[in-house]
């Protein structure tokens, strides 16, 4: 029983990576921080002069991770990653936020909007000046790099954490993770697809009903040709149509907040049938953890292992998914963003003082039901 809750902590570690920052992937690829093996066959036993006197066992070293204390606040960011287009630059599509209480045994997962009206600070690596801005926009103007073409996304992560913090009032994230979303579809393949609960019909902007591409109209403007639906009921969704089912948000009554909502259901979904599965065969655990590959970059003081084992009794169920109510705001008639509504900000002062879970309970419609 031991085993099949250490592999579910590792599974957890990985699927983790994709909701805020646990990037078991990229430890094991890149790292070799994995516990030994035992030495094989029979060791030598004492000498004949060894002293006739039992020497004491060697105290069991600590499990790694054992140390890791709460509460933990860890960021995902979803990239939309184009980078062979010319002057592409990385922005923050998707924006998720895990705050795993002091026990480490129950967590809160929300999100932001992309369009957030939010003030950026200063960035002297990129040569940013600051100013008010959507949040989106903090990973592409921290990315740049003055005096180079090229971009990078850890520069932009980096300001967009410092811009989350000023924001939110969270002084530290402790672990982070940037992925796009081919990664997320290949993982979801893995596992054999994903049962979901579509809470309302989405017409895809991009895909065809068969997956395939839908072409953009001559002379540019909108996509065009046949597509993918989604009708709300129970459904199978293989990789590429849960992330395209996550992903829309245009024709949606409520736009970025929709898509919000089902980025967290696809979240659930994948959580939930990760530990149906148990993943306790090494070949199907290491197949899932290959399927992130490069799309997922760790951002992390401490291994994913060691997150791995003290979040080993964080489960789906004890994650409570949050949904931050906002609305757009304009001036002389144009677009400017969106803000959160005071229910939204108030969740996240709650949080700053601790008082989420009491906070949530006199505001249960912030509680995501499907």
């Amino acid at each position: 029983m031991r085993n099949s809750k250490i592999t579910w902590a590792m599974l957890a570690g990985v699927i983790l990576a994709l909701v805020a920052g646990i990037g078991v992937a990229v430890a094991i690829n890149r790292n070799s921080s994995e516990p030994a093996a035992a030495p094989a066959g029979p060791q030598p036993g004492p000498s004949a002069t060894a002293s006739a006197t039992p020497s004491a066992s060697p105290s069991p070293a600590p499990s790694p991770g054992v140390d890791i204390k709460g509460p933990l606040d860890l960021v995902l960011v979803g990239v939309d990653t184009r980078v062979s287009i010319p002057d592409w630059e990385p922005h923050a599509d998707a924006i998720m936020l895990l705050h795993v209480d002091a026990g480490l045994k129950s967590a809160y997962l929300y999100s932001l909007p992309r369009d957030l009206r939010v003030d950026i600070p200063a960035y002297k690596k990129s040569g940013f000046g600051g100013g008010r801005y959507k949040i989106t926009e903090a990973m592409s103007r921290g990315s740049r790099i003055p005096g180079s073409k090229k971009k990078s996304v850890a520069q932009g992560y980096e300001l967009l954490t410092k811009t989350l913090s000023r924001y939110t009032g969270i002084k530290t994230f402790q672990g982070g993770a940037i992925l796009n979303f081919g990664g997320m579809a290949k993982l979801v393949d893995e596992l054999g697809g994903i049962d979901m609960t579509i809470d309302q019909r989405v017409e895809s902007r991009h895909r065809k009903p068969d997956g395939s591409l839908r072409p953009l109209a001559r002379g540019g403007g909108d996509f065009v040709g046949p597509q993918a639906v989604y009708q709300p009921g129970k459904r199978h969704l293989v990789g590429w149509q849960a992330i395209d089912y996550a992903r829309q948000r245009y024709g949606l009554p409520n736009g970025d907040y929709d898509r919000q909502r089902h980025h967290r259901q696809l979240v659930r979904a994948i959580l939930a049938t990760a530990m149906k599965q148990g993943l306790e065969d090494p070949a199907k655990l290491g197949g899932v953890i290959r399927a992130l590959g490069k799309s997922l970059v760790y951002v992390g003081g401490r291994t994913p292992f060691e997150y791995a084992y003290a979040l080993r009794d964080l489960t789906p169920a004890n994650i409570t998914m949050v949904s931050l109510p906002g609305g757009g705001v304009g001036r002389g008639g144009g677009y400017l963003g969106e803000q959160l509504k005071a229910e939204g900000k108030g969740f996240l002062k709650a949080l700053a003082r601790n008082q989420h879970a009491a906070y949530l309970a006199d505001h249960p419609k912030l509680v995501d039901k499907g």
